[in-house]
């Protein structure tokens, strides 16, 4: 594949997403950069560059401190995370959907932004933040209400969100791809964590897989069979830097399957892509549904 096709964004380009699409069966896999317009910021910049780091699964496990840490900065994200709500670009997946030109919708998103745009099936491979889940005794209980007994647990800690620090030293309101903000050690030692209602364990841990910690196996089954279904793998809004997504674009490749990308910068699965756009992603998808409608079926 030369530059031009790895870089994108010509009608030519365009012309052969379309033409990718309109022959259906459609292995999607979605990625943080699809809720960028929804307010939530994706880990990399368009240099591939991480951002972020989040916790670990090894130091949250570890200890009671570690946990601590995580749910301070996870409380006072939520107030924000949870007040995202899908952008056009969700809009035009579900349109896609609809339309019968997807065999599988795959995300790596946490945010449940799909779902919530009217989406059907979808396969969340890294799990989502609406549920929490006991790691000592699995017991799976709504993040609305795990929320509300943090709430009763740590009264007034929402000021640090609403701007009482003033010198912006102790906390960022600025929330993080999985639902968290900054928050300096002297504010986490204030919150107090809540135990499991089941079994009194502290090991309560968003039902989302974390970074060093793998994907459930039957999830990445169900998602492999989809592949083995599908005519076709187009990625949107993913760099494909972790191995849980890019490997359906390893196994697409092997299988002779074309791959198209849509994501600003680029990607782990730039050798492996049939056509890349590197462009805006809800105008592309937006502009992408309009030419599609009312395309004859391949």
């Amino acid at each position: 594949m030369d530059t031009q096709e790895r870089t994108g964004g010509t009608s030519e380009d365009f012309r052969s997403l379309v033409d990718l699409v309109a022959r259906g069966g459609l292995f999607v896999l979605t990625g943080a950069g699809l809720s960028t317009d929804s307010g939530i910021p994706d880990y990399r910049g368009q240099d591939g560059v991480r951002r972020v780091m989040p916790m670990q699964y090894a130091e949250f496990v570890a200890t009671s401190a570690a946990r601590q840490r995580y749910w301070a900065r996870s409380y006072l994200g939520w107030q924000r995370f949870s007040a995202a709500r899908p952008n056009a670009g969700h809009a035009a997946v579900t349109s896609l959907q609809r339309a019968g030109w997807i065999e599988a919708l795959v995300t790596q998103n946490v945010d449940g932004l799909h779902t919530e745009a009217a989406a059907s099936d979808v396969i969340e491979l890294h799990g989502g933040l609406g549920w929490v889940v006991c790691l000592a005794c699995r017991e799976r209980t709504d993040r609305m209400h795990h929320q509300a007994r943090l709430d009763a647990a740590n009264p007034g800690f929402t000021a640090y969100l609403d701007g009482a620090v003033a010198d912006g030293s102790r906390v960022s309101s600025q929330i993080r791809p999985d639902g968290d903000i900054v928050l300096a050690d002297e504010v986490v030692s204030d919150f107090r964590l809540v135990t499991c209602q089941s079994c009194g364990s502290d090991r309560l841990k968003p039902d989302v897989v974390f970074f060093g910690e793998s994907v459930p196996k039957e999830r990445v089954e169900r998602c492999l069979a989809a592949l083995e279904r599908s005519r076709a793998v187009l990625v949107l809004g993913s760099s494909l830097a972790v191995m849980s997504g890019f490997r359906f674009v390893r196994r697409a490749a092997a299988l002779g399957l074309p791959v198209g990308i849509v994501t600003r910068g680029m990607t782990r699965g730039d050798e492996q892509a049939t056509i890349k756009i590197d462009a805006p992603l809800t105008p592309t998808l937006s502009r992408l549904v309009e030419v599609l409608e009312g395309a004859p079926r391949r």
